[in-house]
């Protein structure tokens, strides 16, 4: 990979990101953009203040006992907000090796069945209907548990390779995965969650399992996480407003909230997360035009603004800056999916 070709501005983003006040932020940036070893003297130092940093202190002041993190938004989601927390841990770096991401694990994975997958939600969530209405399985059962859990470091997990055998179970034929079953049947997704050339393929339940399947050492390059990612890169959609939502999310500074509706943003800078982590590359015209697109949003000092929330305007920068130095020039990607303008909702004929 061709790392100079993917990075903008030469680096005149380095004094920017490197002069933001969170310690994690500026670790990022020296491991994963600068490339710093570990042994170097500030990597260390900043290691040490890991913990003190706002972003983190908060959530580990706030971990129960057993392990879990209390439902901040209303009762009974606390499950939800488990995974929550590890996502950004994870997303953090911190890994098994921590004790609150540790019992946080153990909690989430107390609540495992014996088919390798999670219970079925109970409740409402934000912005959707009851989750039990009928529901016999919902990929997102599995799929958001184990994301969190592999972004925190245990993919490779026994239990968590059983969580991945039941979710592969559930894919459909054309490499998506459902809405879920109610009564029998397939449940057809909602028009703003439709996936492009998948009759039936839900664009949440798809997202949250490629990207599961993603932070898996070895599963990350496979033919499931492959398809999947194929199907979503098919999406003709390039909104600015949304770019870089995901990460503003995981930090803290945009909500968490939703169920089915949790993916319902369409975030380029995650789809291009997931490509490089998957392997697709730049070969691709779909990947080469979302990379063009970032690329133009691209401010003259070599950021980008996140005008929702201008304080995650840094985050979301790093995060897009490690997406376009990752993603190779070429590789063995295969697309079988043409782009597709997206449509959530088929425009009604005029009667007259």
């Amino acid at each position: 990979m061709n790392r100079e070709a993917h990075m903008a501005q030469d680096g005149a983003w380095a004094p920017l990101l490197l002069a933001d006040p969170s310690p994690n932020l500026r670790l990022l940036v020296l491991r994963e953009l600068l490339e710093r070893p570990e042994a170097d003297e500030e990597v260390q130092e900043l290691a040490a203040l890991r913990e003190s940093d706002p972003i983190v202190q908060n959530l580990l002041s706030i971990q129960d006992a057993d392990g879990s993190w209390p439902a901040l938004e209303g009762g009974r989601q606390r499950t939800r907000s488990t995974t929550q927390a590890l996502v950004r841990l994870g997303y953090l770096g911190f890994g098994p090796s921590h004790p609150a991401v540790r019992r946080g694990a153990e909690y989430l994975f107390g609540l495992q069945q014996e088919d390798g997958s999670w219970p079925l939600p109970q409740g409402k969530g934000e912005g959707d209907r009851d989750l039990r209405e009928g529901y016999s399985m919902i990929p997102l059962q599995t799929g958001m548990p184990l994301r969190a859990l592999a972004m925190a470091g245990y993919a490779a997990d026994p239990r968590a390779e059983r969580a991945y055998e039941w979710l592969l179970a559930r894919s459909l034929p054309d490499g998506g995965w459902p809405t879920g079953v109610r009564g029998g049947k397939q449940v057809f997704a909602g028009g703003y969650r439709r996936l492009a050339h998948s009759r039936l393929g839900c664009r949440t339940n798809t997202t949250f399992a490629v990207s599961a399947l993603a932070h898996h050492p070895e599963r990350r390059t496979g033919s499931e996480a492959r398809r999947g990612l194929d199907l979503l890169l098919a999406q003709d959609s390039l909104p600015a407003h949304t770019l870089g939502f995901e990460v503003a999310r995981t930090i803290g500074v945009e909500r968490a909230r939703g169920f089915f509706t949790y993916f319902a943003r369409y975030d380029v800078g995650l789809i291009l997360d997931l490509c490089w982590r998957i392997g697709a590359s730049l070969e691709d015209p779909r990947v080469a035009g979302m990379v063009d697109f970032v690329r133009n949003l691209q401010g003259p000092r070599g950021l980008w603004l996140y005008a929702a929330h201008p304080e995650a305007s840094r985050w979301v920068s790093f995060d897009l800056l490690r997406s376009l130095s990752r993603i190779d020039l070429e590789s063995d990607w295969l697309s079988l999916e043409p782009p597709t303008p997206f449509q959530p909702y088929p425009k009604a004929r005029r009667r007259y």
